[in-house]
């Protein structure tokens, strides 16, 4: 299923590897880490490799810091954090190129563990530098690279491109689950397969719409993103957010879906029938339940409600396999997390169904909101635009360019 050569398929003993981990991590206001999330999910990796006399080096991004050093965006905090996971020092090192980098990783000891500042830190890896790449190779003296940063490999950065130009390249483990799960859900799925798509914006998703409506049985819309349908239908909104200039964009997506579907459009082109509603506009206000036809000026659609709930939970409840990206109200606030929340309920109950959570803001509340910590999911994505961009059948630079199984 996996069709490129993982760190099962090299001898990694003795050798000295550069890996590339996602760790950014969510912060808090004074920088500190939010959400562990991705630096538990490099573990597996970290550990086989341990566990096989590697020596281990890590890079990584966190935040946008726009080529400018930024005591914020640090990872000295991440090794940190690392050592107390690991049960071992983890060695910090203040730049991931140059004499620091290349005294820091040279002479390394079997099992020891290197993390290298910032990537971002260098405008160069955002540009895919290949001068750049070369000198993380060379400074970092290393056998072997390993790609296991899932989150960034929708990307042709230096970290995730052109790096594999100067080392032999194959996939961690994550990175090679993260795959095989998504592109089992989208290509292989236990049917009825039933897509929920929800969040903000429809032009971030456009090929990820069209490709469900293509595969899936069932396709439910959500989040801001319903209202631009219901809008488009002919429904009062309001003032609830819209992504403008995008009415041809919703005309394709409905012209699809009736292709698809036909008569039983209504049945499997699942758009709100009732809304959660803030009265005067804000999200700070309670929860007030209509059904769409009563929705006006200044009223802001922020969530699903009671019969599009209950609409939702019964297809869910008769599929086989359900993925799942994008929020379907404002789920940070609780007042409004309720359709979110109910959808995640449902799945966690019925662990027969294959669940597919995508990344981001998706990941974050179904995690949150599992006292398991996305255990209660078959699987919760580490990548949120590299998911969405895997399950639209996109070709993902930092995957394509790692070596091949012959």
């Amino acid at each position: 299923m996996f069709p490129y050569q993982t760190v099962r398929d090299v001898d990694v003993h003795g050798k000295q590897i550069l890996m590339r981990v996602d760790y950014n991590v969510p912060q808090n206001d004074d920088g500190s880490i939010a959400d562990d999330f991705r630096i538990e999910a490099s573990l597996p990796t970290i550990n086989y490799l341990l566990e096989r006399s590697a020596k281990l080096i890590l890079i990584s991004h966190l935040g946008r810091p726009d080529g400018q050093v930024q005591e914020k965006f640090s990872l000295a905090q991440v090794a940190a954090r690392l050592t107390e996971k690991l049960d071992r020092e983890v060695k910090f090192v203040l730049d991931c190129i140059g004499d620091v980098a290349s005294v820091a990783t040279k002479g390394l000891a079997v099992g020891d563990v290197v993390l290298l500042e910032n990537l971002r830190f260098h405008a160069e890896e955002e540009k895919n530098d290949r001068s750049f790449a070369k000198r993380l190779a060379e400074d970092s003296h290393a056998d072997l690279f390993v790609q296991d940063g899932f989150g960034v490999v929708h990307r042709a950065h230096a970290s995730t491109a052109a790096i594999t130009e100067f080392l032999p390249s194959v996939a961690g483990l994550l990175l090679e689950n993260e795959y095989v799960k998504i592109k089992s859900a989208t290509d292989d799925p236990n049917r009825p397969l039933t897509a929920v798509l929800g969040g903000a914006k429809i032009s971030d998703k456009i090929p990820l719409v069209k490709k469900f409506i293509e595969i899936a049985d069932v396709v439910v819309v959500g989040g801001a993103m319903a209202n631009n349908f219901l809008k488009y239908l002919g429904h009062d909104i309001g003032e609830s957010l819209i992504e403008p200039g995008i009415d041809d964009v919703v005309k394709e997506v409905l012209d699809a879906a009736h292709a698809k579907f036909g008569g039983d459009f209504d049945e499997k082109f699942i758009l709100p029938i009732d809304v959660a509603v803030a009265e005067h506009g804000s999200a700070d206000e309670k929860r007030l339940e209509i059904p769409i036809e009563a929705v006006h000026d200044p009223m802001k659609i922020l969530d699903i409600s009671g019969r599009t709930i209950d609409r939702i939970d019964e297809i869910i409840k008769n599929s086989g396999t359900v993925i799942w990206n994008g929020t379907l109200g404002v789920a940070e606030k609780s007042e409004f997390a309720h359709g979110s929340a109910r959808l995640a309920m449902v799945l966690a109950q019925h662990p027969e169904i294959t669940s597919v959570i995508g990344g981001g803001d998706t990941a974050d509340f179904a995690r949150n909101w599992d006292v398991q910590k996305g255990g209660s999911f078959t699987h919760v994505s580490t990548g949120g635009g590299a998911s969405l961009e895997l399950m639209a059948g996109d070709t993902l630079p930092g995957i394509a360019a790692l070596m091949t199984r012959s």
